[in-house]
């Protein structure tokens, strides 16, 4: 099954990770769960703007197009899958400095199952209040941190000093790939593709 670890990452970590590297799934399933988990946010996001509306604060919910909220769904799905594959590729490219041999697989394993509490907090935007989703959010890149400073040791096959100082370039990283995103999406925005309002 697609997400037979999902439980196993929230129940017991190291545990999970250790299944993960004695199994090492194919790449195709590695793409798979990264292609199914990138659904989640897309979806309750869509449904939010498009139909529920958006509270910041006090004002009125901000409401988008079916239209405009689709495309936005899309283009986040577009997003999320091209920065985990190029989390991904940082990863394994940065793996001989820390002393480790991963296959792309091993790598991409590490990337999907680590952005999976982020992406799976995309839940929260059923309830779209800003500041609940914030929260959410925030909960998910902590666990997502923590297991990655977790998995890297296991899935790496190195010594937990260098999995510290590996998983600390993976974050930043990581955070340097989300910068990244945000600036494209802005650039897009301010060049005609910004959302269209009820």
């Amino acid at each position: 099954m697609i997400l037979n670890h999902i439980w196993g990452l929230y129940a017991h970590p190291v545990d999970e990770w250790k299944t993960i590297d004695q199994r090492h799934e194919s790449l195709r399933f590695s793409l798979s769960h990264i292609l199914l988990v990138a659904l989640i946010p897309c979806a309750f996001a869509y449904y939010s703007a498009a139909h529920a509306g958006f509270s910041i604060g006090a004002r009125e919910s901000i409401v988008l197009t079916e239209q405009s909220a689709l495309t936005l769904a899309i283009t986040m799905y577009v997003g999320i899958v091209l920065g985990v594959l190029a989390l991904s590729y940082l990863i394994h490219s940065m793996a001989k400095i820390f002393g480790a041999a991963p296959t792309f697989t091993q790598s991409l394993e590490l990337a999907a199952y680590t952005a999976t509490p982020v992406l799976m907090s995309g839940i929260a935007a059923i309830y779209p209040e800003l500041w609940f989703v914030s929260m959410a959010f925030l909960a998910g890149i902590a666990y997502s941190v923590y297991l990655l400073y977790a998995g890297v040791p296991i899935l790496m096959h190195i010594p937990e000093e260098r999995g510290f100082m590996y998983s600390s370039s993976v974050v930043t990283a990581g955070l340097v790939l989300m910068v990244i995103l945000m600036v494209l999406t802005a650039m897009a925005w301010t060049n005609g593709f910004a959302p269209t309002f009820l």
